[in-house]
This record gives C-alpha cells, structure tokens and sequence, in this order.
C-alpha cells in the first residue's frame, strides 16, 4: 500500500468523521458509491486529482487539507504539538471566530504573566 494513498484516506477519513459525514453522506455529495469512498479511505484506490477535488467540494475543505497528515505532529516535542493543533483547529474558522479566540487568547496570557 502506498503510503501517500494511506495518509490522504486517513485524512479524508478525519475530516469526514468531524464534519458528522458516514461514507454514504459523502458519496452522495460527490456522485460516488459509499464503497468507493471506503476504498480511497482504506487505500485501496489510486484516486484522481479529479475525483480528490470532488470530495474535498463534498467535505467543503481544500484539496491542501488532504495533504496535512497528523503524523507530522508526531514529529513535534512539547509546545510545537499543541500550537500545531490549535492552527488546525482555526484553519477552517471564519475570520471574526480567528480574531475572538485571537482576543480570548491574548486575556489569558495578560492574566497569566502576573
């Protein structure tokens, strides 16, 4: 199995599963078969870039996101982890939710400083 075919279908499989989506829902958005997305999840299907747009539409996301694979995260030691995951969680968020938690977290730091 290939491993970049492995880390898009866990990828896909991630984003799905946040979004509230079983295999059928997402077939559905993107004119497949619930098997064939299963198969792409599982790596067993070498997906096309045309298809890879289909379902990154169906999921509402980049094609980019199916590229950032929680492995890296597995790379990073101490704070880097958590900031990694605090930037993917906003990655998706509109811009007044960024500059809220922008302004909630700048209140905690002041407040922690003393």
């Amino acid at each position: 199995m290939s491993e970049i075919l492995a880390n898009v279908g866990q990828r896909i499989r991630e984003i799905r599963k946040t979004r509230g989506l079983s295999q059928t829902a997402l077939a559905e958005r993107c004119g497949f078969t619930f098997s064939y997305i299963g198969g792409v999840e599982r790596a067993e299907k070498n997906i096309s870039l045309l298809n890879l747009e289909k379902i990154a539409m169906g999921l509402d996301v980049g094609v980019h996101q199916f590229f950032i694979y929680s492995h890296r995260y597995e790379k990073l030691i101490g704070n880097e982890a958590a900031m990694e995951e605090i930037l993917s969680m906003l990655v998706e968020q509109d811009p007044q939710t960024i500059e809220m938690v922008k302004n909630i977290i700048a209140e905690v730091l002041k407040h922690s400083r003393h």
